[in-house]
């Protein structure tokens, strides 16, 4: 008691303050781990000339060395790039080839000079995307014994299911397997289905495919302008459309996990993805608060 009494009377409340224990001083400044963030967060790795466009640890643990000169275990990088805000996560690809300026215009002035004459004219705007899906293909994890991969049973036989689908601002989904290939026959067939189900006319939103632009296309479309426009997105902008969340629910989330052995348990697993859909319509607009997405409400 008496010796924290003499302590505080030698040296006042500064004296009885609880003091970090000395340690490692830290091996990079905040100058440089500001910078060593800025590159990550705003560099493609090959910017700074190494091979791959993803960032590691062994790669950032290779660019603290040449920036620096300081030396990291992969450990030691995990722990940094923590600390200073950063985590592992899945990037969303992006085609080269896309023209910012292009995208910028459709955001800003194409789409809502559409959304603007939809609401003139009592018209619904969907946007349509075509999707196949494999027998083969599988997505998602399972529980396991560590150390020991589990083996799923599927098939080895690759057949293919084929679906257009055409998603709406407010929610509603329509939805059709394609008999056959992805082609101006069978795309003006859907169309036909989607005119016979909505009443007025329809601002569809689709991408360049040779489908949508064929000259069976056009003049199916052309004889029927009272109803139906087809308005293009932007070359190499799949993020634009929200029917691309709509296959990823479909394919990724659901049939992806079913490691169908036959087309028709394909078809029925499919069937019932999307009939989840379209009885749910919150999940469907929740697709439209992705922030590439932003745009369609304005």
């Amino acid at each position: 008691m008496f010796g924290w009494l003499a302590l505080f009377e030698s040296g006042g409340d500064e004296a009885l303050a609880v003091k970090r224990l000395p340690g490692s001083a830290p091996k990079l400044t905040d100058r440089q781990i500001t910078q060593l963030r800025g590159w990550i967060v705003g560099r493609d790795p090959r910017q700074l000339e190494f091979d791959f466009a993803l960032w590691t640890r062994e790669i950032v643990r290779e660019l603290i060395r040449r920036k620096f000169g300081v030396e990291y275990t992969p450990q030691g990088v995990g722990k940094l790039l923590r600390r200073i805000g950063l985590s592992p996560q899945r990037p969303l690809v992006r085609a080269y080839e896309q023209d910012p300026e292009r995208v910028r215009r459709w955001k800003d002035e194409e789409y809502p000079a559409i959304r603007a004459r939809a609401a003139r004219e009592g018209a619904a705007i969907f946007f349509a995307d075509e999707a196949s899906v494999r027998t083969d293909y599988h997505a998602g994890t399972t529980w396991g014994v560590v150390g020991n991969t589990p083996v799923v049973r599927g098939t080895g036989n690759r057949k293919s299911v084929n679906m257009v689908s055409a998603v709406s601002p407010r929610g509603k989904l329509y939805f059709s397997f394609l008999e056959g290939n992805t082609n101006a026959e069978t795309f003006t067939a859907f169309l036909g289905d989607l005119l016979h189900d909505i009443g007025g006319k329809v601002f569809l939103v689709v991408d360049g495919h040779s489908a949508h632009t064929a000259k069976a296309t056009k003049h199916f479309v052309a004889a029927r302008a009272d109803r139906i426009e087809l308005v293009f997105l932007p070359p190499y902008s799949p993020e634009l459309n929200p029917d691309e969340w709509v296959w990823k629910n479909v394919k990724h989330d659901n049939a992806g996990r079913l490691a169908a052995r036959t087309a028709a348990e394909l078809r029925a697993g499919v069937t019932k993805a999307v009939a989840r859909l379209q009885s749910i319509p919150d999940i469907i607009l929740g697709f439209f608060k992705d922030p590439d997405l932003a745009y369609i409400h304005g």
